[in-house]
């Protein structure tokens, strides 16, 4: 029986073992890629908002020579973390099903069983995208993740949406010799946009060197074109080769709900107490992003690295009471 198992090795799982670690705590970290796999899967040569400074959890220092970490830098310091600390974490082994019962909580995985306490899910948002739910979005050619823009060179590259991701990858295809139309649902390049980013990709679509559609919607995707509608222009169908949906990502609502975790609100937002992180389940607690529902620019690794002490000081209070 452990004290607590963790559901997710992300940046906020990795807090969540070093607290429970410090605390001597039984504890388990279970995860279902690499370590900080979503991560891993970020664009290549992506650059966080953030400084390092707010980037660092367990108060370990996040040392590196560029004012922006980048994916490789954020890499290095959290697997360097789970390695030093010497944590304890299953990798690619995935969470089935977590089950109530009267002295703790029944884990399936895939690979085995387990036993525990309290549970902590941190599983984050980024393994579910957003679906757009259009007629031709399952074909080949349509692509939620987005790596690098050297696939794309002379290709004919339709971008949707008008986020960090979205404007991060027309400007790197655009750059690589890739023709690029930016199809975006609001009026302008979103606010949230980097600001060092931001003014580049408005003056690229000014100068035109990538066409953006605004007020727009993509309406069908098919072998050789796309048809979309332009605001009050009516529809239109060009020629295309791939298009990248950076239309966001969700939570796993679904286990979220077969763990007995309520949803509320348009968003699903997950029921908890915001000031020990547990859920209407007793002795089950979220941590990092996952707590937004789909409102997923509302945590960050910035002001959710916090969850970590606070859960554990929860776990900690009830076993002394």
């Amino acid at each position: 029986m452990l004290d607590v198992l963790i559901i997710g090795a992300g940046p906020i799982g990795i807090a969540c073992g070093i607290e429970a670690k410090r605390n001597n705590l039984r504890y388990e970290i279970i995860e279902k890629g690499t370590i900080v796999n979503s991560l891993y899967h970020y664009p290549l040569y992506m650059r966080f908002f953030s400084t390092s400074d707010r980037l660092e959890i367990a108060d370990i220092p996040f040392i590196t020579t560029s004012p922006k970490p980048g994916r490789q830098d954020a890499l290095e310091y959290y697997q360097g973390i789970a390695r030093t600390e010497g944590l304890d974490i299953r990798l690619y082994e995935k969470v089935l099903h977590v089950e109530r019962q009267s002295d703790g909580f029944k884990i399936e995985t895939a690979k085995s069983v387990y036993h525990s306490k309290n549970v902590i899910i941190a599983t984050g948002f980024y393994d579910i995208p957003n679906l757009m739910n259009i007629p031709g979005e399952q074909l080949p050619k349509v692509r939620h993740y987005y790596t690098e823009p050297y696939p794309y060179a002379r290709q004919k590259v339709v971008v949707v949406g008008s986020s960090n991701s979205a404007v991060d990858a027309a400007l790197e295809i655009y750059r690589k010799g890739g023709e690029v139309t930016m199809i975006i649902r609001g009026n302008k390049i979103s606010d949230s946009v980097k600001y060092w980013v931001k003014p580049d990709v408005e003056n690229r679509i000014k100068e035109g060197s990538i066409n953006a559609y605004f007020n727009s919607e993509l309406l069908e995707i098919k072998e050789q074109t796309v048809v979309f509608r332009d605001g009050d222009n009516g529809e239109h169908e060009i020629e295309n080769d791939f298009v990248l949906a950076m239309t966001g990502y969700l939570p796993d609502f679904d286990f979220l709900e077969d763990s007995g975790i309520r949803l509320q609100g348009d968003c699903l937002n997950p029921v908890y107490n915001p000031e020990t992180m547990e859920t209407n389940v007793p002795d089950l607690y979220l941590a990092g992003v996952v707590c937004g529902g789909k409102d997923t620019h509302l945590w960050f690794i910035e002001n959710s690295r916090i969850h970590a002490k606070m859960i554990v000081a929860n776990i900690l209070a009830k076993s002394n009471g």
